[in-house]
């Protein structure tokens, strides 16, 4: 492979083909060259001036290294690995860090298993993170609990560790938390830790952060030697807050991630391609933010042989008309095309899915099931537009609220748990989905039990969202894949996905909240601190919780 790349850089053999008369991102220097792009073996061979029998002309277009994601769980995309890297790389997109955590929640070992298998032969690079905060009651299904000792045994066929949420445990020297930090490659997931907190977590090898709320939190993370992945998921959009931290000095320890983001709304605004556009648009230069959409992120992984335009590295290119619209015109994948003008040129075979599906193991319910009753004051959560994050608020009975009750679904165990929500704003109506982060029990929230009742039955065994009103479906999205995904094409999943938010608007849902995604996190686990109050609700200190086995559930 060296000898043919030396032998076609030196003119001594015919090289694969040449894109000329375009400006190449110099990542190294900072700085865009004109120059001609030579490429033999799916490999980089020469930058300069070269001569071809096969020539791609980019007068008067850009040249920049493909993009990488640095976090993201493509579970939450709704669509499976092949369907996903059909309308990711036509952004440019060429490389992804993927924490397949959300079905190893639901499906264990089986998860993982159908998450790279179903990713084998793709033109897109998905990097699988082991996750490292799964409860060991979501191995059961295949006969293993995630143990510190499982981890060792199955991280070698992993990249890395997945985001270390059990910041806790980190921080307070737990031997079995630390036991699973195995590794160079460990994520992190840190929101708000700082100071001696902070320094523990980063003594404990992890290296990367995506929960960063403000400038100064993410200052104070690079400061201490960490990447900060700046995230512009569905629900979290925190890019255009940190972008203001980015300048000559901290940049280079930034990376661009999504994190959490709809498959619909990356068809639509992108994917990276929409973070370094919109970035530049907020002031950032465009070599800076090409660098932390590619180079960075590289080498935070050590992945040595891409993220720059330079000899010996992989020819995963982009062509783009300019540097303000970042149109992508073409995607290089190893010297290959794999997109053009926004459309794959690469067919993908449906995933075998028999593993895990029929994930939803409940009876039918009756109205009766969501029987509640309320004290007079009560704590209840309040939702935050654009953030998974919530406020922990009082309440008192006759409030107008929406009810919410989330079901323990993997076992059949019944175990259910109820808290209420302001500025949800549903009436007349109820939306169950099985999508809850992280241990993804039902969860439904509506004004009145009949409807509740009618959502939740709705889903099947299969799994997915459903809308009810009057006591009928009024749209469904299935999700038959571990209730998180499915193996529908992903302009079906945007449609469907649209007439649920449809059906949800029409129930007055708020417009400033995600209908979807606003229900799926409110039961997302952050610190397991949690009591009894009078009442018989639960309450916390910090955060909300949802317990898999007790099914509890309260505001924050």
């Amino acid at each position: 492979m060296k000898k043919r790349l030396i032998d076609a850089a030196m003119d001594r053999a015919a090289a694969d083909f040449v894109i000329k008369n375009g400006f190449i991102a110099d990542v190294f220097t900072g700085r865009f060259l004109q120059c001609d792009v030579l490429i033999k073996d799916g490999k980089i061979c020469g930058i300069g001036e070269y001569d071809c029998a096969n020539i791609i002309d980019a007068s008067g277009k850009y040249i920049l290294p493909g993009f990488i994601d640095s976090h993201l769980h493509i579970e939450s995309s709704m669509v499976t690995p092949p369907q996903y890297a059909k309308v990711v790389m036509p952004h440019g997109v060429t490389t992804v860090i993927a924490d397949p955590h959300e079905i190893a929640n639901v499906c264990g070992k089986n998860g993982l298993d159908f998450m790279k298998k179903s990713s084998e032969g793709l033109p897109l690079d998905i990097y699988y993170m082991l996750p490292s905060c799964v409860p060991a009651t979501a191995f059961e299904h295949s006969g293993a609990a995630l143990t510190a000792a499982d981890t060792r045994e199955l991280a070698d066929s992993f990249f890395g560790i997945g985001e270390m949420m059990n910041y806790p445990g980190v921080v307070s020297g737990d031997e079995q938390t630390l036991a699973k930090l195995i590794g160079s490659n460990i994520d992190g997931h840190a929101p708000g830790l700082s100071g001696r907190r902070l320094d523990a977590y980063v003594c404990a090898g992890i290296k990367t952060d995506h929960e960063c709320s403000n400038v100064n939190e993410m200052l104070e993370k690079i400061s201490k030697g960490m990447y900060v992945s700046i995230r512009e998921g569905t629900l979290s959009k925190d890019l255009s807050r940190l972008i203001h931290g980015v300048n000559q000095h901290t940049y280079r320890s930034c990376t661009f991630c999504t994190d959490d983001r709809f498959i619909g709304e990356i068809i639509r605004d992108g994917s990276i391609d929409y973070m370094v556009k919109r970035s530049v648009a907020l002031g950032v230069d465009p070599i800076m933010a090409v660098s932390i959409a590619s180079l960075n992120a590289a080498r935070c992984y050590g992945l040595n042989d891409r993220g720059a335009i330079a000899p010996g590295y992989n020819a995963d290119l982009l062509i783009v008309n300019n540097l303000h619209d970042f149109k992508v015109e073409a995607v290089f994948k190893n010297g290959i095309k794999t997109a053009e003008n926004g459309t794959a040129l690469f067919d993908v075979p449906e995933c075998d899915t028999g593993s895990v599906t029929d994930t939803v193991h409940l009876d039918t319910v009756t109205p009766e099931f969501f029987d509640h009753d309320t004290p007079d004051e009560f704590t209840a959560i309040e939702l935050t537009p654009d953030s998974i994050i919530t406020k922990k608020v009082t309440a008192h009975k006759g409030d107008t609220l929406s009810k919410v009750c989330v079901i323990e679904r993997h076992h059949n165990t019944g175990n259910k748990g109820f808290g209420y929500v302001r500025n949800y704003d549903i009436k007349n109506g109820a939306i169950a989905a099985s999508i809850g982060h992280d241990s993804h029990n039902v969860i439904v929230i509506g004004d009145n039990d009949n409807d509740m009742a009618a959502a939740v039955n709705a889903l099947g065994k299969s799994g997915g969202i459903c809308v009810a009103s009057g006591g009928e479906t009024k749209a469904r999205l299935e999700l038959e894949i571990a209730g998180l995904m499915t193996n529908k094409n992903a302009d079906y999943v945007t449609d469907e996905h649209d007439k649920l938010i449809e059906a949800a608007r029409s129930l007055g849902v708020n417009e400033a909240a995600d209908p979807l995604l606003s229900l799926a996190f409110l039961p997302l686990p952050v610190i397991p601190e949690i009591r009894i109050t009078d009442s018989g609700l639960f309450d916390v200190t910090e955060f909300r919780f949802i317990d898999r086995e007790r099914t509890i559930y309260y505001g924050n």
